[in-house]
């Protein structure tokens, strides 16, 4: 058995109906040009044609004791692919309302817990001849970078690859040989716990402070998007290029990661001010940052996380950008002031509170610890092929839950940046409207620079 880590099993430990924790992710495939009728179906049974699965694809959660889970995975030798690998088609005309109701309806519901847990859907009948391949998996088992990397394994950058193996059958590569670790230091978890506390005092005297760029948990208003959430689940999508995206960063001197916060915040404030909820307090995002080592290829999650001012309170637009990115260098260098060992414990405390919050029920019931979680993926740079056919887009879909009603996650792949926004159906129920005034947002700032 593999032991699970603490942020690995608080993710099992927030499970629930309405609450699954798992994240996915929605490839879009062009068919290759000479594709036979039976393309699709001979995928389906390539992909469930694997005998040997490596991890995590064949790991589940070891058996109950006194009618507890254990905190530890366990290999599953006998792996049904016939129950994991689906297929499923859209009614015409394939558009993007059919398949965002299909993946809205996957993504909400809850992967079982006695087998290991992911699903991979294939959908055929997508508009312009091409198909659609949903994976999802518990967020126990992966975060952004890692399900990247495993994902990655199977596909080509050379069109005439055929007959590549499915994911779940493609080992790790081997690790290059490091230099044997020298035992830690003596006094090494004193000057750990320091750190962590001198952190975390910073953030508390942080959100003391009117108009401080260093953004502390709970420093934020309640708003719409913090309340409870049911099952249902709402999708929206948005791809932008990213030549367009980093002409502007040179211009106003941000980053890309700047640049999506303010469309975040820009969105949300239209959003809410239309439905007269604006509050006078600007809006904050929840930032997941990975600290996985470049040649890591192990499972599980390996993130800290800061908090960052949306500037949602602020009318204008070049007022608002400048104040998101004080607010994120603020945030960066807060963070890079912690050892690597610091990393864990401070990302424990810092959510531990929202963690018991949803455990309790509490949570949505109580202050947010954030109002939105945004994050940014960096993803292949080259374009992708599946036996020959073309990926021509790659979504990625999160986690809403009590108190956070709304996900929104960026991954950039072959000189694009694809966003994902997933909500609680029933918590905002006009979601759609946010990813459009994203668009309408990046369109003005365009048109501002050029009037300057």
């Amino acid at each position: 058995m593999q032991p699970i880590g603490p942020v690995d099993a608080s993710f099992l430990l927030m499970e629930s109906p309405a609450t699954p924790q798992h994240v996915s992710v929605m490839q879009i495939f062009a068919l290759p040009p000479d594709a036979p009728e039976d393309f699709l179906r001979r995928l389906v049974s390539h992909f469930r044609g694997a005998h040997e699965l490596v991890a995590p694809w064949n790991l589940r959660l070891a058996s109950t004791v006194l009618g507890l889970r254990l905190p530890a995975w366990t290999v599953e030798p006998a792996v049904d692919l016939e129950y994991h690998v689906r297929f499923a088609a859209l009614p015409r005309p394939g558009g993007e309302r059919e398949l965002g109701e299909l993946v809205s309806l996957l993504h909400g519901q809850q992967l079982d817990p006695v087998r290991p847990m992911w699903e991979c859907t294939l959908i055929e009948g997508l508009e312009h001849g091409r198909f659609g391949l949903f994976v999802k998996m518990h967020h126990s088992l992966i975060d952004g970078v890692s399900a990247l990397r495993l994902m990655g394994r199977v596909f080509s950058s050379d069109p005439q690859a055929l007959d590549l193996p499915p994911p779940w059958a493609v080992p790790p590569p081997p690790r290059p040989p490091r230099e044997e670790r020298r035992p830690a230091r003596k006094g090494a978890p004193l000057r750990t716990a320091v750190a962590t506390g001198r952190a975390l005092l910073q953030l508390a005297l942080a959100g003391r402070r009117r108009g401080e760029p260093l953004k502390a948990p709970y420093a934020c208003p309640s708003t719409a998007l913090n309340g409870r959430i049911t099952a249902a689940r709402r999708i929206a999508t948005q791809q932008y290029e990213l030549t367009r995206l980093k002409a502007l960063c040179k211009a106003l001197d941000c980053s890309i990661n700047d640049l999506v916060l303010y469309l975040c915040g820009s969105a949300l404030r239209r959003f809410l001010a239309e439905a007269g909820a604006l509050p006078q307090a600007p809006l904050t995002a929840g930032l997941p940052v990975s600290v996985r080592a470049a040649d890591d290829q192990g499972t599980g999650n390996a993130i800290s996380f800061m908090i960052a001012d949306l500037a949602t309170d602020a009318d204008d637009p070049r007022e608002r950008l400048q104040r998101i990115v004080d607010s994120t260098r603020q945030a960066k260098a807060h963070l890079q002031t912690l050892p690597r060992q610091a990393q864990l414990p401070y990302v424990l405390l810092m959510m531990g509170p929202s963690t018991l919050q949803q455990l309790t029920g509490l949570a949505g019931r109580m202050p947010p610890n954030h109002n939105v979680t945004v994050s940014n993926v960096p993803g292949p740079a080259q374009r992708l092929y599946l036996n020959g056919a073309t990926m021509e887009a790659m979504y990625p879909f999160g986690m809403p839950g009590h108190g956070l009603a709304l996900n929104i996650t960026c991954l950039s792949y072959a000189g694009t940046l694809n966003l994902g926004l997933t909500s609680g159906r029933d918590a905002l129920p006009h979601m759609q409207r946010i990813a459009v005034y994203m668009g309408e947002a990046l369109a003005e700032l365009e048109e501002l620079l050029g009037a300057g």
